[in-house]
């Protein structure tokens, strides 16, 4: 693969930048059209964030899990939508580097790197339960050496924008998975409006209508993806998600520490209120906590250790409550401005709402980890 000349390696700090004076100010915005602007896209590519984990001669910086995390942990203060973006492209992108041929690499790795072409990951299926990751209403049949797709997905995040779609589809083995250019013939896209939350990452609902593949587009052998395409992606997008609500929880304290500091009740500013200090209190150990647990499951990935898959469960669930109930904190300290379009809390509580069904709900994480928990015990 030949080599590409990328930016220098992406630092928190430059992205903390980015994220203050051009994410953090537009995103209420961005929420109300339920897109974020393609030169918001471009600059995203300009420095370096839309694969960064990616080896130099793949056009990334072989940045390690830590500091992606770090990085993600930092758009998700700003933007959960630009965030889920970086998710799935994140997603995508690592499905490419792993489990793609040659071939597949060097067609497309190249233009994700710099974000040329963005990915979307297409798992959910809008007849059966997004915990339900069997993608038993989409098939694909071979024939004559043709793959032909059938069925529909939904909720894609970045469906509307991305030019690869990674599509999970029965086959008469089992669970494949298929690398889609979305300008494919009968491939349809159609935008899904007004969500609860992430609203500006332009999530669709894309329709396969006999659209016909040759065997370059299958990832791995057929039947081979449940354990193996889907396993590892999915991992990556519970990481994402749990580090960028703990970007959620630094935002709903930033915006509470500064409310709270600027607005009187009874003669005395709302910050020396016992109450109102309890809170913040809370939300400084939540940071702190899920971003130690993020952390943990970050170098587990670094070292190759499968257990991270489970401290990726464990932080991805803590992270994401922590999230919603900081962001929950943040509108009632707020009363009735935080309801209202004026300040970041009503979007944060929103997005927080999200991160606890997205990438595993905190329902199916609690039986995983209780069952995680008792096989240790019954070792």
């Amino acid at each position: 693969m030949r080599a590409r000349t990328r930016p220098e390696t992406p630092e928190a700090e430059v992205v903390g930048r980015f994220v203050d004076e051009e994410v953090g100010p537009h995103a209420d915005a961005w929420d109300r059209a339920e897109s974020i602007p393609g030169d918001v896209l471009r600059r995203v590519g300009e420095l370096g964030l839309w694969a960064p984990f990616l080896p130099a001669e793949a056009g990334g910086a072989g940045l390690d899990m830590v500091t992606l995390g770090r990085l993600h942990e930092e758009v998700g203060r700003g933007c959960s939508s630009l965030r889920s973006l970086l998710t799935v492209h994140t997603m995508v992108t690592a499905t490419v580097q792993r489990w793609g041929d040659d071939e597949q690499r060097e067609r497309w790795l190249p233009v994700l790197s710099e974000g040329a072409t963005l990915g979307a990951f297409c798992l959910t299926e809008p007849d059966f339960s997004g915990s339900d990751s069997t993608a038993a209403g989409t098939v694909a049949v071979a024939e004559n050496g043709v793959w032909t797709l059938r069925g529909r997905k939904t909720w894609i995040t970045g469906g509307q924008v991305a030019g690869l779609l990674l599509v999970f589809a029965g086959t008469a083995t089992g669970m494949s998975a298929f690398l889609v250019p979305a300008d494919h013939p009968g491939v349809r896209v159609t935008p899904v409006r007004h969500m609860l939350g992430t609203t500006a990452s332009m999530l669709a609902t894309i329709e396969f209508d006999d659209v016909r593949l040759d065997p370059s587009a299958l990832v791995g052998p057929p039947g081979w993806a449940a354990g193996t395409v889907m396993t590892g992606a999915l991992d990556l997008g519970r990481y994402s998600v749990a580090c960028g609500s703990v970007g959620i929880v630094r935002a709903a304290l930033a915006a509470s520490a500064a409310y709270t500091s600027a607005r009187s009740a009874g003669g005395g500013l709302l910050r020396d209120l016992p109450q109102i200090r309890a809170k913040i209190s809370e939300m400084v150990t939540a940071r702190d906590a899920a971003r130690l647990l993020c952390e943990k499951a970050g170098r587990l990935k670094d070292a190759g250790d499968p257990a991270t898959i489970m401290a990726t469960w464990v932080a991805k669930y803590f992270a994401s409550t922590a999230a919603a109930k900081a962001a929950s904190d943040a509108v009632q300290i707020h009363g009735a401005n935080g309801c209202g379009p004026d300040y970041p809390v009503a979007r944060l509580y929103r997005d927080a709402k999200v991160m606890e069904i997205i990438e595993g709900s905190t329902q199916i994480q609690e039986l995983t980890i209780a069952d995680e928990a008792y096989r240790e015990v019954a070792g």
